[in-house]
């Protein structure tokens, strides 16, 4: 699909009403373009209301032309030429009670007064004639706009029963615009707070992704902590005492400095003096992120320290990580962590330049390979992974240069394990052994709290049995260790 161009997009949004103008309609931008072309931004899309009805709609730009996916609410999709994009055509409406919280179980169609006090937020709620130039405003939205505020139309509550989702919407608004959120609008979402999780996860990560990608994204954290919103969709950041306050103001000062992240880098910049990285895996699965997301967040708080004191640690070790995909934003948070706590960027700074080597040199191919540990007759077995993890090291490390003398290695260490009670390279494979064994209980034990605890408060069944099948797979990665372990 090519590239939107605003310019275009713009005309083919004065056209699409000159179209309805002639045919004896009452047509307007609505919406958010109208907000951001009064606050001088460029808007995003544009959307048109009308009195038309949806087949009307289709039979003036023709079926070729239209897309009638949303018609059971009035609402008909016009498709522009190339790069102008498309339109959303929606007929003047007023709408019935939101069963489900989040959309009307059926509308009917009205006059543009009524269709503007349906709407979520004054700023919203505003139309524009693009023929006549003039603001249609029929609920305060233009004053609203001028005041910075963020205000609710009517009843607060009576727009947030409808559509919960419009609790975390007011304060995205007010974090993205910088603007304030009406008294009467701000009391309501507290009240009503806890209700957000009415919510689909998908609906709610979108708003969070838009808000910590944004510039105010500490703004944002603000009003999601006063609000209680951050207690319903993101327990794990609010502070139970004075240390852990301390603790997140460190963290809102770190991702104050983040330029341009990307929503995961956020998420971790967020979340990684507060949770470990498998918590932070597990916010993005309740949120139903990508997997692509979740790993990358959950390297992130994995990694938050790994910089730390790189010139002075062994290269072979810090290589692993510098050629890692999330690398770079490993940098900026890292980054961002040390210029908030006024700390030396210099391990920062000596990382980027090691980075801006060719590949070749960043990451040479191995000396070695299984095929040629089999080859040389090492018997195949569990000893290959530490063996060639040796050779690779010392390759990294400058120890050994040609395959000759990787070869040499492999030997020494060869006779090193089969000399001495079970010495060198067998006694590496059971430590590395024990420390995995360690690391599983620990995850098993805390997945068997967090059963157990799932089951007392009887949490949906989905949750108990995602954790019943970690268990499972914990219980069986733990019995593989313990066989090898008795090799």
């Amino acid at each position: 699909m090519p590239a939107v161009d605003p310019s275009k997009q713009r005309r083919f949004a004065l056209k699409v009403v000159r179209e309805l103008r002639a045919a004896g309609f009452e047509a307007y931008w609505a919406g958010g373009c109208v907000r951001d072309q009064l606050l001088q931004r460029t808007p995003k899309d544009y959307d048109v209301a009308t009195n038309a009805l949806p087949p009307e709609i289709r039979d003036l730009f023709g079926p070729r032309r239209t897309v009638a996916v949303g018609a059971a609410f009035g609402v008909i999709t016009v498709l522009g030429p190339r790069g102008a994009g498309q339109i959303e055509v929606a007929t003047f409406r007023r709408d019935a009670a939101y069963s489900d919280g989040r959309h009307p179980d059926h509308v009917t169609f009205s006059d543009a007064r009524q269709d503007a006090l349906r709407r979520d937020f004054t700023i919203n709620g505003l139309f524009f004639d693009p023929v006549d130039q003039r603001v249609i405003d029929f609920v305060g939205g233009q004053e609203d706009l001028a005041s910075r505020r963020i205000r609710a139309i009517g009843d607060p509550r009576d727009r947030f029963q409808e559509d919960k989702l419009r609790l975390l919407r007011a304060v995205r608004f007010a974090a993205t615009f910088d603007f304030a959120l009406e008294a009467a609008t701000r009391e309501a979402i507290r009240s009503m707070a806890a209700e957000i999780l009415v919510v689909s996860a998908e609906r709610i990560a979108a708003e969070m992704r838009r808000m910590l990608a944004d510039p105010h994204r500490v703004t944002a954290v603000h009003l999601l902590l006063e609000t209680g919103l951050a207690a319903a969709v993101l327990p794990e950041i609010v502070p139970a005492d004075e240390a852990q306050r301390r603790r997140l103001d460190q963290t809102l000062a770190a991702m104050e400095r983040l330029e341009d992240p990307s929503f995961p880098l956020a998420l971790a910049a967020l979340l990684h003096r507060h949770v470990d990285a498998a918590a932070a895996q597990e916010i993005g699965k309740r949120w139903r992120l990508s997997n692509k997301e979740i790993e990358r967040v959950g390297w992130l708080v994995e990694h938050r320290a790994a910089l730390a004191g790189a010139r002075s640690t062994r290269w072979s070790a810090l290589q692993k990580i510098l050629i890692a995909e999330g690398a770079e934003e490993l940098l900026a948070l890292s980054e961002a962590v040390a210029l908030a706590a006024g700390a030396d960027t210099g391990d920062i700074a000596w990382c980027r330049s090691r980075l801006q080597q060719p590949r070749e040199a960043l990451d040479p191919p191995p000396l070695l390979t299984g095929d040629d540990l089999l080859r040389h007759g090492v018997p195949a077995g569990p000893a290959y992974r530490v063996l060639l993890e040796r050779v690779r090291d010392a390759q990294l490390d400058g120890v050994v240069h040609t395959r000759a003398e990787a070869f040499a290695l492999v030997d020494r260490l060869l006779a090193d394990a089969e000399s001495g009670e079970g010495g060198g390279e067998r006694r590496e494979m059971d430590k590395k052994t024990k420390n995995k064994i360690h690391t599983v209980q620990q995850r098993l034990q805390k997945l068997r709290q967090q059963l157990a605890g799932a089951k007392k408060q009887k949490d949906e069944a989905g949750e108990t049995a995602a954790l019943e099948k970690q268990v499972a797979e914990a219980e069986a990665e733990l019995a593989k260790l313990r066989g090898k372990e008795g090799e």
